[in-house]
């Protein structure tokens, strides 16, 4: 749950269970969020710089290594070292059109696993051809908001699943973020997300994608199984670069696990800091403190033992 749209609309959350406590995934995720704690990878970044002190100590917070620069050869240089990266096209600057086309090549060329967040997707020129440009070489994850991820989908012009294109007419609809904001509820992207999220698996090495879509109740999918997180903290909304940092700590689970692992992994991870930190604060400055100190105190077991609905 992190810096998007909120709503009640879950109407059909009511038919999902909770998976159950020996499901082999709740095994996966535990023992990557247990790898991290024990190797702490490094997860590099090219990530907005008005949030990048959050993304770089979440992930520090969450056991992993951060590194960030906006220098194609800096990120061509530590590709080797890192298990994955982390691109975040907010606050854009004019240079990032060239650089990220570099960067996103060569991660493609090298099989590089990476997370992109299409941040405010649908909004000016630049930032739609930098996102259009993704598609020749698509990243391993997406984490948006809702409307960003149904406005990705229309700029790569992915077809929708027959059974999809229900699910889909409300999505239709949207004319994307406000800002960094979604003006879309999660389940209204879950047809996008899906399409999304079929396609970047088609493009992998390993036949493997996922994208997770934040909000009251995160939705998660691998393009085939789907997936919702409840929980977290509405305080999410208060501070700057909740769902920047979100992203950032996805790359260091994907570091160490499969990308439907990593993104599940990411998202109990925050819903269950996001609790702790409103418990421990006062207002937005102390929650900010006491989040952090939540993503550090969260067990691989309590991480794990999560609700996710299927």
């Amino acid at each position: 749950m992190v810096n998007d749209a909120y709503s009640s609309t879950n109407n059909n959350l009511g038919n999902l269970k909770d998976l159950a406590a020996d499901n082999p995934l709740r095994l996966s995720i535990r023992t990557a969020a247990q790898t991290v704690r024990d190797t702490t990878p490094l997860a590099q970044s090219f990530t907005n710089f008005v949030t990048i002190n959050l993304v770089a100590n979440a992930q520090l917070a969450a056991g992993g290594t951060a590194a960030m620069s906006f220098l194609p050869d800096d990120i061509a240089g530590g590709e080797a070292a890192s298990g994955a990266s982390y691109i975040n096209v907010g606050t854009l600057l004019p240079f990032y059109k060239d650089a990220l086309k570099q960067i996103t090549e060569k991660f493609h060329a090298d099989h590089h696993r990476w997370v992109l967040d299409p941040v405010a997707a649908g909004m000016g020129t630049t930032r739609t051809a930098i996102l259009k440009s993704f598609k020749a070489a698509p990243p391993t994850i997406i984490r948006g908001n809702a409307s960003e991820v149904i406005k990705l989908r229309e700029m790569w012009e992915l077809p929708l699943q027959e059974n999809d294109n229900a699910l889909d007419s409300i999505a239709r609809q949207s004319s994307g973020p406000v800002g960094v904001e979604s003006a879309d509820d999660v389940e209204a992207a879950e047809a996008s997300a899906k399409a999304l999220a079929r396609f970047i698996a088609k493009s992998d090495a390993q036949g493997q994608g996922a994208v997770a879509v934040s909000g009251e109740t995160d939705l998660v999918t691998d393009g085939e199984h789907t997936y919702r997180l409840p929980g977290g903290s509405a305080m999410m909304t208060k501070i700057t670069g909740a769902g920047c940092s979100l992203g950032g700590v996805t790359a260091t689970y994907l570091a160490v696990a499969d990308p439907l692992t990593a993104a599940l992994a990411a998202s109990a991870l925050y819903n269950r800091a996001s609790e702790t930190g409103e418990a421990n604060s006062h207002g937005p400055g102390s929650f900010q403190v006491a989040f952090l100190d939540g993503l550090w105190s969260t067990t691989p077991a309590q991480i794990a033992a999560s609700p996710i609905l299927a």
